[in-house]
């Protein structure tokens, strides 16, 4: 299936030669990116390309290097805001899903692997590790950037899991070029952090170290999480949302900064600061980065004003911004 978006030959810029090598079935010019992204928001990129397999990401971004061309790559698009006016280069969609299960306990999975499905696997198969992350959206590669986390509420109550637990190596595209495998020391995963976030190093696949659990047992855990889970957000598919708008606040919660400033529930334009969880930004239907960061400003402003402390943004923005 072509993702939307008019074919390369179309009447525009030339398209530089370098991405010409890539499967021209898979590009396009002027591709909406809201479809592309969890917050179903955001304007077109000037070229998008699916990426299938770890060689062919690998092969994108290097060729959007030799072309000297700003360029993205973009799982699920469940922790990004696109800007209204859209991303000035090419935006690669990493759709690399191979797999491979050993028998003592390792998985490894390319990276536009999505987090979904290897933890339905794994809790057929027996393997604990992944379960606490259900219900979240995202790949492989996303949950390396970000070092993704959830409060586990079962059997651990009040931990924080980390995906930094199970992980053991990963395959690099490295700023100069090369790909290699590299170890946590490398991967530098800390909270709400990796060393993808801080230069051109890219993820093309993971290993995890899981140990063996009882696939009844594993699936109480999976149900038991995502009912508390169902319980304190809004419903992705209803309420579209990019997660978790801002990073933890030690000790006391953005969310609950931002809801004893009586902003729940405050809309502008088409976003809405969920009534269910204040840190938490959803789209009701049409609304434009525009309107998603002005919500952002306005709880900023707020909690620095009552409470003297400044929150930091945990989503990427992604592209240009009226």
């Amino acid at each position: 299936m072509l993702v939307p978006g008019r074919a390369p030959e179309a009447v525009g810029a030339p398209v530089p030669a370098a991405l010409r090598r890539l499967d021209r079935a898979r590009l396009r010019r002027d591709a909406p990116l809201a479809p592309h992204t969890t917050f179903r928001i955001g304007g077109p990129a000037d070229f998008l390309y699916i990426a299938r397999s770890a060689g062919d990401l690998a092969t994108a971004v290097l060729a959007a290097r030799e072309a000297g061309l700003p360029h993205v790559v973009l799982g699920s698009g469940s922790n990004v805001l696109v800007g209204d006016r859209g991303f000035r280069g090419l935006v690669i969609l990493d759709r690399a899903a191979a797999r491979r299960w050993g028998p003592d306990g390792r998985l490894t999975a390319e990276s536009g692997t999505s987090l979904g499905d290897l933890i339905a696997e794994s809790v057929t198969r027996g393997w604990s590790g992944l379960e606490h992350f259900v219900g979240i959206p995202g790949t492989v590669g996303g949950a390396l950037w970000q070092n993704v986390h959830f409060l586990a509420p079962a059997p651990a109550r009040e931990r924080t899991v980390f995906i930094a637990e199970v992980f053991e190596s990963c395959e690099v595209l490295t700023a100069a070029g090369e790909r290699r495998m590299v170890g946590p020391d490398y991967v530098r995963l800390g909270y709400d952090d990796s060393v993808f976030q801080h230069g051109d190093d890219v993820a093309l696949a993971a290993t995890f170290r899981l140990t063996p659990g009882d696939s009844a047992a594993l699936r109480r855990v999976t149900d038991e999480n995502l009912r508390w889970r169902a319980a304190k957000h809004p419903p992705l598919v209803e309420c579209p949302s990019a997660g978790s708008v801002f990073r933890k606040v030690e000790g006391l919660g953005a969310g609950r900064l931002i809801e004893r400033c009586g902003l729940k529930g405050l809309r502008a334009g088409g976003a809405q600061i969920s009534p269910r969880h204040a840190n938490i930004i959803v789209n009701l239907g049409g609304a434009t980065a525009r309107d998603v960061l002005a919500l952002v400003e306005r709880a900023r402003g707020a909690v620095l004003e009552r409470f003297d402390v400044r929150l930091e943004p945990e989503i990427t923005l992604l592209g240009e911004f009226a």
